[in-house]
């Protein structure tokens, strides 16, 4: 590493030191607090997250029945790209079902509610798009 490559990371650690010592003087609150409260936001976001995925769950399984319908009036050629749809919208489905019975039970992690809730999300806006045609 060149000389000023290491007296930058020098200055990077020193002023990420005095930056944490400063953020602890200054706190409003203790560290008890401080983890009391990041721990309400979490629950609070998870609680969110689950909300929102339980209302993706009941939109697409409402457009699903819909789309039941429909498929068998479509061409041959677009019914085999509504099929496609439709089965990416009930597979987002049943791992929508799927999560929301892990969180219920405690096993599942925000990652995982971040990625479904996309997942179901994007799979019922392409389902509507079908629909609406």
């Amino acid at each position: 590493m060149s000389k000023k490559g290491k007296n930058f990371a020098l200055g990077a650690a020193v002023a990420a030191g005095v930056g944490y010592v400063v953020g602890v003087l200054t706190a409003p609150k203790s560290g008890k607090e401080t983890r009391k409260d990041i721990a309400k936001n979490a629950s609070k976001a998870k609680t969110e997250g689950e909300k929102q995925l339980k209302k993706l769950h009941s939109e697409i399984y409402a457009l699903i029945e819909q789309a039941n319908k429909k498929s068998k009036t479509a061409s041959s050629k677009a019914n085999k790209e509504f099929q496609v749809a439709l089965k990416k919208a009930n597979d987002a489905k049943e791992k929508a079902r799927m999560l929301l019975s892990a969180l219920h039970d405690g096993d599942a992690d925000d990652p995982n509610l971040k990625s479904v809730i996309k997942e179901v999300a994007a799979a019922k806006k392409n389902l509507a798009k079908f629909l609406k045609n």
